[in-house]
């Protein structure tokens, strides 16, 4: 391949691709979603029968990867950061399973919080699981390592974490050096065939493997290329640099001349031996990282507390994103600050689309609930989560994926009757189903609300795995057939919106309402590739 302008999830994704993967799980993310995305419309990808449809959630797209893993493939499993908390479980047991065909795990933080609700470090999950991590610096690095985290993970037999930040996810970069695509792995079961078994007995001796392990991984990390100590004269100050935070270092040092030694980390577990090397010989360390200070409090741990300086004394900002600006600063550099945005510029917070089918449900809503009073109303993640602003003001919670059918419960369980959960088509199916379960056992009074766009709308609008299922799920679980109600949600239906809403908020059970209409964005979609293939067809014929 020639030099490729990429992103840097696209470049994770020809990197995976060029390695010789087998197939990606993942369910969509921001900012993880077009590392798949990029796949699923990859010539090359199509060519090779390489998996790629989504997942229902992340710990399913987790226990596939794995699988594949098993069968002696390279898979990839992709999320943002707060999907791996729901992949969790599978996660930290496969650090003691082990991999058996190489197994990369691609997480995505979101420091900002631009489309997320917490800035949690995935770091820390790797360390928590004792499994190396890999961090790339720039986009030529995130297509390398994937390769190598294949390589990595085939070499110690266990999954390999790598954690990437919304900026380098979304900023585009020259990649010059393509490897060559490597043939796929033939199926191949693990040779200890208890391995993946975690009964206790066998999961003390793999874990003690595990254990084991930490010692190569750090041997590793010391030689590792990704790795390195760069000497230089002034020692009045020692620079630690992971990931993106050294691209930010040398954005301040255009012609590559720091006049302070630096240690830049892109492997983890830390290289002891070069921390150990700029920490002796420098009057005091800046740590440059972005999310947690991770290696800042390891290093205050052992060193005076004013000999390492970053994100817990101030020097950085303890929250939000790293910059070079911010980098800058805390290098000494006189920085000019921005223009002030003028008063005539209006924000201009998210909102819901015009004609979206969500704003018909709420609308319907705020009106009866008012009858009942307010604070009834538990929401989840999606667009729908927008009701939370004005005009509608029409939700009080959104915790994780699937909390509002979970809180709706308690809440009622507490008392508080009409309790009502709004969630999506597609958050149901990743995690709302389980707890509409519980509802169901015991009997609940509680209403669920699943506004169904037929879309991950979001996200893009990827393909939602309940379509076309709801009503058959619900009934499955347990929801009586006669309090499941399909409706259309548009301005001539108000009013039978809302007689239905009366009627289900007064039933001493759990009820289900699906109002259903298409994303207005992907319904435009549709209709220009429905145009499209029609066009092509009439100039064959």
């Amino acid at each position: 391949m020639q030099k490729s302008l990429l992103l840097g999830v696209e470049a994770i994704a020809q990197g995976a691709i060029d390695g010789g993967m087998s197939g990606v799980y993942a369910y969509p993310g921001t900012p993880s979603t077009e590392i798949t995305e990029y796949i699923q419309h990859s010539k090359q990808a199509k060519e090779l029968n390489i998996h790629s449809d989504w997942a229902a959630n992340e710990k399913t797209a987790m226990e596939s990867a794995l699988g594949m893993s098993y069968a002696g493939k390279r898979a990839m499993v992709c999320m943002k950061h707060v999907g791996l908390n729901v992949a969790a479980d599978c996660f930290m047991n496969a650090a003691i399973t082990g991999a058996n065909g190489g197994m990369l795990i691609v997480v995505a933080d979101d420091p900002s919080m631009h489309s997320s609700q917490n800035e949690q470090d995935s770091r820390v999950y790797g360390k928590f699981a004792m499994m190396p991590v890999l961090e790339p610096s720039n986009q030529q690095e995130a297509y390398d390592m994937a390769r190598f985290g294949f390589e990595l993970s085939e070499a110690f037999e266990i999954p390999v974490l790598m954690r990437i930040t919304t900026r380098l996810a979304h900023s585009r970069a020259g990649v010059a050096r393509f490897a060559e695509v490597m043939v796929q792995n033939e199926l191949k079961l693990p040779e200890d065939k208890v391995q993946f078994v975690l009964l206790p007995a066998i999961a003390r001796k793999r874990y003690k493997k595990l254990l084991s392990n930490q010692e190569k991984f750090e041997a590793a990390s010391e030689d590792s290329a990704y790795n390195t100590y760069i000497d230089a004269a002034d020692k009045s100050m020692g620079i630690i640099a992971c990931g993106l935070g050294y691209n930010y270092l040398m954005e301040n040092y255009p012609d590559g001349d720091c006049p302070y030694p630096v240690v830049k980390i892109s492997q983890y577990p830390i290289p002891r031996t070069m921390i150990k090397k700029i920490t002796g010989e420098c009057g005091k360390v800046l740590v440059l990282e972005e999310g947690y200070p991770v290696i800042e409090e390891i290093l205050k741990g052992y060193l005076e507390k004013e000999a390492v300086i970053g994100r817990l004394d101030g020097t950085l900002s303890r929250d939000g994103e790293l910059t070079p600006d911010m980098v800058g600063r805390a290098l000494g550099f006189e920085i000019e600050e921005s223009l002030e945005i003028p008063g005539i510029v209006a924000a201009r917070p998210p909102a819901l689309c015009v004609g979206c089918s969500h704003i018909d449900v709420y609308k319907a809503l705020n009106e009866v609930i008012a009858e009942y009073g307010e604070g009834r109303v538990f929401a989840d993640i999606g667009c729908y989560t927008l009701g939370a602003l004005p005009p509608f003001n029409a939700i009080n919670s959104c915790v994780d994926m699937g909390a509002s059918i979970t809180m709706a419960k308690g809440a009622a369980d507490a008392g508080l009757i009409p309790s009502v959960a709004v969630i999506g088509d597609s958050t149901f199916t990743h995690s709302g189903m389980t707890g509409l379960l519980d509802a169901v056992n015991e009997r609940t009074p509680i209403t669920v609300i699943i506004s169904d766009n037929e879309s991950i709308s979001m996200t893009g609008g990827q393909k939602s795995s309940a379509k076309g299922k709801l009503e058959a799920i619900c009934e499955g679980l347990g929801v009586e057939k006669e309090h499941i109600h399909v409706l259309l949600p548009v301005p001539k239906k108000h009013d039978e919106i809302k007689e239905i809403f009366r009627k289900e908020f007064e039933y001493k059970g759990v009820s289900v309402i699906i109002p259903r209409r298409v994303c207005v964005q992907k319904n435009v979609r549709d209709q220009k590739i429905k145009k499209a293939t029609m066009a092509k067809a009439a100039a064959k014929a």
